[in-house]
């Protein structure tokens, strides 16, 4: 079962969040949040598996609460946004956010993506995937996920080809595919390199990617 914990401080939207997540087979809604100190207070409470968070709240941002809950390891992050590239979503992501979707996303895509963070994969809205980690990590401020390159020598040689993939937004099912691989083996690679880099997740070391010319 994974439990999700819903960080909407409008009441309308997260009434719908948490009813198609209620609908879906083997998804629980761990709790609701109206603003970023209680969905942070209901991180360390609950433990949920992933937070739902909205980026624009009272009280504390969502950026804010991703920073803090990813930093305390209470849980991974999807960040809901109503624009696909903004100073939010660049902001949640430098935070560790697992990746973003559109406030617009189809129910079943919105399933799919808490489905998929889950299992250990980082997930953008898959129309701007490429797009946003060129763009993310060509801005000046996006040098905080950036990692001494010596630290690239630490890597095995399928650890730096699987990095090169992540870096052009391939998911662990393709990665899997080019690399002539199992997706379980993937995931093990990928978790390998991140703490290697001391990367909080799989969008960050794409970014990095994109940054070394890798």
């Amino acid at each position: 079962m994974i439990r999700v914990l819903v960080a909407e401080d409008q009441s309308a939207v997260r009434a719908g969040l948490v009813l198609i997540l209620r609908s879906a087979p083997g998804i629980e809604v761990a709790g609701e949040a109206e603003d970023g100190v209680r969905a942070v207070e209901l991180a360390r409470r609950l433990r949920p598996d992933l937070v739902l968070m909205d980026v624009q709240m009272p009280r504390l941002d969502g950026v804010s609460a991703t920073r803090q809950v990813v930093g305390e390891g209470l849980a991974d992050v999807l960040v809901l946004t109503t624009f696909d590239l903004d100073e939010y979503v660049f902001g949640a992501l430098r935070a560790g956010a697992a990746g973003f979707l559109l406030k617009n996303t189809e129910a079943k895509d919105l399933i799919e993506a808490v489905r998929t963070v889950a299992r250990g994969e980082g997930i953008v809205a898959p129309a701007v995937t490429r797009r946003l980690i060129a763009e993310f990590a060509a801005q000046p401020a996006a040098r905080e996920p950036s990692v001494d390159p010596a630290l690239l020598q630490s890597l095995t040689r399928r650890e730096r080809e699987v990095l090169s993939c992540l870096g052009e937004g391939l998911s662990n099912a393709d990665v899997a595919e080019r690399l002539d691989m199992a997706e379980a083996t993937v995931k093990t690679h990928v978790s390998r390199l991140l703490n290697k880099l001391g990367l909080r997740s799989r969008v960050q070391a794409a970014v990095l990617a994109q940054e070394l010319g890798i």
